[in-house]
């Protein structure tokens, strides 16, 4: 049979590692011909976008490259499928394509959204007789997806995280005045990219001094009352804080500061809870204050990615191939922990349609009932994840990515 591979959703550190994963797996299987990707997701096969893989990767210098360079390679996309009772075009445009390719198999690389594609899409294969088999490979470093211990792409963005908000606190701390920084992490629904920055107290750090996730509703007054008991032990005050942090009634911390504007997935985009939270310190206790937002940088920060989270991202794609010639459709990829210490995990399968559309908070019993730090067992959670180092290859002092030519259908 042929295959095919795609990306989806926000970029990771770790994604070309899975596309490396599948690819190597599926060169060493005698049962599999071409090899083809997607250009920018589902959206490629919709438009019959595809690329030959062993015509481009032809070289173990190229693998090695492939899984050393942050971002999707292949592009993205944010479609979402409508539901098959309402339009069934886009489900026989993709059938189409995949049968005039002679593709027996479709990998997709994505986070939530995209496990909503892979439900989907196998449900429709399945319900008109199809043998075309369709695998989801989690990615995302939000962490929030079901049924698997972590998401590849999560592990590379905390140890970017941590890294980061040592090096803040650091500059923070070089004057003899009362200050606070405000450090705005990515998270809608789910903190595990702020909680994971608990993991600097291993190193002796106290920073970050308080943390705030969306999975505890937001209080204004036990904000500055958090604040004001911080500064009776320290001049600097650095606080870590998900974009997606709610008030009690449910809406939006800093909903004044966003756009309002909602994806083809109908999530809002967020930002501003940094602003909003400097706003309400100056106003309020009158010291020297500022707001930090990492951004994007959290998601491709390639030169500190995991070790571990990248051999594992490539792991769960050459899972996922072993998974579909032994017969796996319409599921997920996930890992099952053994152990944190020493560090050990397994990979199986799990059903797309019970990840798709929903989400996994940091557990409550982790969070300290003060509501603003973690306790042990997160430090113990997080640390393996962001294990060993993957220096990038370099070139005249700068790091080079894989970039692929342009594609061409067919």
């Amino acid at each position: 049979m042929n295959i095919v591979i795609a990306q989806s959703g926000g970029p990771t550190c770790a994604i070309n590692a899975s596309l490396a994963g599948v690819f190597t797996a599926a060169c060493a299987s005698d049962e599999i011909g071409m090899i083809y990707g997607a250009r920018n997701g589902v959206e490629g096969i919709l438009h019959d976008h595809l690329i030959d893989l062993r015509s481009v990767l032809d070289s173990s210098e190229q693998l090695d490259l492939l899984r050393r360079t942050p971002s999707t390679v292949l592009g993205s996309c944010r479609c979402k499928l409508p539901q098959l009772e309402e339009d069934d075009r886009p489900y026989r445009q993709i059938l189409d394509c995949l049968e005039r390719y002679e593709i027996g198999a479709f990998f997709y690389i994505g986070g939530n959204d995209s496990m909503d594609t892979v439900a989907k899409l196998s449900a429709y294969c399945t319900a008109v007789g199809s043998k075309i088999r369709v695998i989801g490979i989690p990615k995302t470093i939000d962490n929030d997806l079901m049924y698997t211990d972590h998401t590849p792409g999560f592990g590379s963005a905390a140890k970017y995280v941590a890294v980061t908000m040592s090096e803040i606190a650091r500059d923070s701390a070089v004057y003899n005045l009362p200050s606070v920084t405000v450090v705005e992490l990515m998270g809608r629904d789910a903190g595990w990219l702020t909680a994971s920055s608990c993991v600097l107290r291993t190193t002796g750090e106290t920073a970050p001094h308080l943390i705030y996730l969306p999975e505890l509703p937001f209080s204004e007054e036990r904000f500055l009352s958090d604040i004001r008991k911080e500064q009776n032990h320290r001049k600097s005050v650095v606080v870590a804080v998900s974009e997606g942090i709610r008030l009690s009634e449910g809406g939006y911390a800093a909903s004044a500061f966003q756009s309002g504007a909602d994806d083809a997935f109908g999530h809002r985009y967020l930002a501003g809870v940094g602003k909003y939270l400097e706003d309400l310190v100056r106003k309020h206790l009158k010291c020297k204050v500022r707001s930090v937002e990492l951004n994007v940088m959290q998601r491709c920060a390639a030169h500190l990615a995991s070790k571990t989270d990248i051999d594992e991202a490539e792991q769960i794609g050459s899972a996922a191939v072993n998974a579909m010639l032994g017969g796996a459709h319409g599921c997920m990829m996930a890992f099952v922990r053994s152990d944190s210490s020493p560090y050990s995990v397994t990979v199986k399968t799990v059903p797309a349609d019970s990840v798709a559309n929903r989400v996994r908070l940091v557990p409550s019993d982790w969070i300290t009932e003060s509501g603003n730090d973690m306790k042990p067992e997160a430090v113990d959670y997080f640390l393996p994840l962001i294990a060993g180092e993957l220096p990038p290859v370099m070139k005249n002092g700068m790091p080079v990515h894989l970039r692929l030519p342009e594609m061409i259908s067919g």
